[in-house]
């Protein structure tokens, strides 16, 4: 699971092509003009492995070396590329790693990773199955759950979670009535459980009041699991909660968003940087005053002003909701997005840069120089969560791993 560098996605033949789109296709990809040394095509992914490595420290700090920590690597380890966010992880030696779909964990499995993998969201009826005879530990949420994996376990015991539900509704059993499905889970035959959790819906809100009601549910309702194997896992927090919420009968945390670079509340650690943004100039031109940009046009210049063509849009996963809203950093200057954001294209505004040429980089998200933009201020102009904007980077950009120093 060697860590993987980008590729440019621009570089195969263009046999074929009229000169006029071979002169298009330079001035999107400038670095075959000499003019950009960096091989990541028109935009792409920087990804800093030694910050998501120092975000995991950060928890195990938190927690204490007596928790186990389960990194959840769910939706390509929030869009980064999960084999070489394992890659890193594997140093730390977890307990476990956290998917949300049976897809995923054999994802994991054929990455080669023995350690247990863990299935959180309810798995659909046809792939419970699969899940079981791949030795994934699939959550149990209800009694029909329960059963599909028992008919499925042909051999040794199925192990399971049981997801037991303290307030965040889409899943889980009944932290009330533990007596009433906990015997049965418990003497099933078929069944192991291994782990117990909740998950808390507020961990990341100023007000801890409801996330410590929901803990101490949990923590009545494990008190009345008699029976248990004393080495199940037995968890709650995410990465909120294993920085802002302590429970007593917890051994294990199940860090996600702020190891790839995510604020997740009052009081936390700052994270470490992981994920940069970065695109590059297609075409500069100067304007004049009047002249209006865009579907819709909702920008219209007010003097004479360069603007810059950007070679990422929306169909990247940059958010459309930052037109005429956001910014962007170039030559470590904070510049404007002006107009409404196209599928394959976005322009700022760098009428007070000098000279500015196509195959520039402008950043996005991330350092240029000594200016920043941070993951969540991306988010908060967006008027979405920094997770939407991780996993929504589209596929088409070169995830480029940084090397370890």
């Amino acid at each position: 699971m060697a860590l993987s560098r980008g590729h440019d996605p621009e570089g195969s033949s263009r046999v074929g092509l009229s000169l006029g789109m071979d002169l298009f296709f330079q001035a999107m990809n400038p670095s075959n003009q000499g003019e950009d040394p960096t091989p990541y095509g028109r935009a792409w992914v920087e990804i800093n492995p030694a910050a998501l490595q120092t975000n995991l420290d950060a928890v195990r700090d938190s927690v204490g070396p007596d928790v186990r920590v389960v990194p959840m690597v769910k939706a390509d380890a929030y869009g980064l590329g999960v084999e070489q966010a394992v890659a890193i992880l594997e140093g730390s030696a977890p307990s476990a790693y956290g998917v949300a779909t049976v897809d995923e964990g054999v994802q994991l499995l054929a990455l080669g990773i023995e350690r247990p993998v863990m299935v959180y969201s309810p798995v659909p009826p046809g792939q419970v199955r699969q899940g079981v005879e791949q030795g994934l530990v699939l959550s149990v949420s209800s009694a029909a759950e329960a059963e599909a994996v028992g008919r499925a376990a042909s051999g040794p015991a199925a192990p399971v979670q049981v997801d037991i539900d303290t307030g965040m509704g889409r899943a889980g059993l009944p932290a009330h009535e533990v007596g009433t499905w906990w015997p049965a889970l418990r003497d099933d035959p078929r069944l192991s459980v291994v782990g117990v959790w909740t998950h808390l819906h507020s961990a990341d809100e100023a007000d801890l009041a409801s996330g410590r009601a929901q803990i101490a549910l949990f923590e009545e309702a494990c008190g009345r699991l008699d029976g248990l194997d004393p080495g199940a896992l037995i968890h709650v927090a995410n990465s909120a909660g294993s920085l802002r919420l302590a429970c007593s009968g917890a051994n294990a945390v199940r860090p996600g968003y702020f190891l790839y670079g995510g604020h997740v509340g009052e009081g936390t650690p700052p994270p470490e940087a992981v994920v940069s943004l970065r695109a590059r100039v297609a075409l500069v031109r100067e304007v004049a005053e009047g002249t209006t940009l865009g579907y819709g046009a909702t920008y219209r210049a007010g003097g004479t002003e360069r603007w810059a063509s950007v070679a990422i849009g929306y169909g990247d996963g940059l958010p459309w909701a930052l037109g005429n809203r956001g910014r962007a950093l170039v030559r470590g200057r904070s510049v404007p997005i002006i107009g409404r954001i196209s599928m394959d294209s976005t322009v700022v505004d760098v009428s007070d840069l000098d000279a500015l040429a196509a195959g520039e980089a402008v950043t996005f998200i991330g350092s240029d120089g000594g200016a920043h933009i941070a993951l969540d201020e991306v988010a908060r102009v967006a008027g979405t969560i920094g997770y939407e904007i991780l996993t929504g980077l589209s596929p088409r950009l070169p995830r480029v791993w940084d090397p370890l120093p």
